[in-house]
């Protein structure tokens, strides 16, 4: 049976690595064996949970084991002959060993070999629960999103590469004065493409995986979670809880904390109006940092009282967005709400929209800065708004 599968990101500094622990620690308490394991080059892990973690996992409690996933070790096993023959093209080039050496990972390419480790739990089944703490949002958007070109890369142009380059081989070694790459190079790029794309089966199997959004109730911190939200949605990616952390309790309202508790709490109305109908989970700031088997479990009591932490906590993806030759289609489910009721305006990048007096607010990608609102229908309980390219993208 596939293992339940949650993957939690955000910006750096939230606290996202606490909330995966403790997620961890709640579902071990409910007998469920769980692996939590931090894809994050910056590992803190075995920090929060006050325990050595290496690069396989290592049991340390009651069906609970952790890992920090060593990206080295994974690019030595998916990337060894790719990065020979890189290291040979560079220092053929008078580049120096060491710099040839860290030149041949492209940016980004070690959280991608982290984030593989998903693929191995779901497919060795030793796990019921997999919790991920990944890299933080903007790295983690790419590596997710790139399955999608992945795919059509090895479908449409990896078998015509290889036949030009076995070809070119033979007449390439006399007229250049480089190495082409051999069969053990695309053997490489072909197993890692492929891992990919079963992965990404993986991560949009709605019942078994999902994703939750950390964030604190700044702005900056709310507004670049809602545009994960959106790429996360536009991915296929469900995402089934927000959790609110360090948020100042209402004792804390009076004299220096009096004007910080206010804007925490219209940030907070902020969040609300993004992430409907997500549910929302919230954490307090609490007096000490959050590290070590109690503070966690506090953290965990905190965020889900008496609800399973290992549920689906929501089902169903709140918008999608498609886009087709220059226009653009952004569903939104409104169950309850009437046609009379609702108000439409594009501002921006912002898509805002209000049903009574509820107010929902959409951050559309960077690449529909120029799209334009042309309509809009209701039906079915969910409203469907339409876009075409136009000179500024306001409305």
């Amino acid at each position: 049976m596939a293992p339940r599968t949650i993957l939690y990101t955000g910006k750096g500094g939230v606290g996202k690595t606490s909330v995966a622990a403790a997620t961890a620690r709640r579902c071990a308490a409910a007998g469920l064996k769980t692996v939590v394991l931090s894809t994050d080059p910056a590992h803190s892990l075995s920090d929060a949970l006050e325990d050595q973690l290496g690069g396989e996992p290592t049991e340390i409690a009651e069906n609970l084991w952790g890992q920090e996933v060593q990206a080295q070790e994974q690019m030595e096993t998916h990337w060894e002959a790719v990065g020979g023959w890189l290291g040979e093209l560079l220092a053929e080039r008078g580049v120096d060993r060491i710099s040839a050496e860290e030149l041949t990972v492209p940016p980004g390419m070690d959280e991608l070999f982290s984030l593989l480790q998903i693929k191995r739990h779901y497919e060795e089944e030793r796990f019921e629960c997999v919790i991920v703490d990944c890299a933080p949002t903007g790295e983690t958007l790419r590596l997710l999103s790139f399955p999608d070109v992945a795919k059509w890369w090895l479908e449409k142009v990896f078998p015509w590469e290889r036949r030009l380059m076995a070809a070119a081989r033979p007449f390439a070694r006399g007229l250049l004065e480089v190495p082409l790459p051999d069969d053990a190079v695309f053997d490489d790029v072909e197993r890692l493409v492929r891992n990919l794309v079963a992965m990404n089966g993986i991560l949009r199997d709605r019942s078994t995986t999902s994703v939750r959004l950390v964030m604190n109730p700044d702005r900056m911190v709310v507004k670049e979670s809602m545009r994960t939200f959106t790429y996360l949605n536009l991915y296929g990616y469900l995402t089934d809880a927000v959790v609110v952390n360090r948020v100042l309790p209402e004792q804390a309202g009076g004299g220096y904390f009096a004007a910080w508790r206010e804007a925490q709490s219209e940030h907070m109305e902020l969040v609300r109006s993004a992430f409907s109908p997500v549910p929302i989970l919230t954490a307090p700031w609490f007096p000490r940092e959050v590290v070590g088997p109690e503070a966690l479990d506090e953290l965990g009591e905190v965020l889900f009282g008496a609800d399973d932490a290992s549920a689906v906590l929501h089902e169903e993806l709140s918008q999608e967005l498609s886009s087709d030759n220059g226009s653009a289609t952004l569903r939104l489910a409104l169950p309850f709400a009437e046609r009379g009721d609702i108000d439409l305006k594009k501002v921006g990048l912002e898509v805002i929209v209000r049903v009574g007096a509820q107010k929902r607010t959409i951050i559309l990608p960077p690449a529909m800065a120029t799209y334009a609102t042309t309509g809009a229908r209701f039906e079915d309980g969910a409203l469907q708004v339409f876009f075409a390219r136009g000179d500024d993208g306001q409305d």
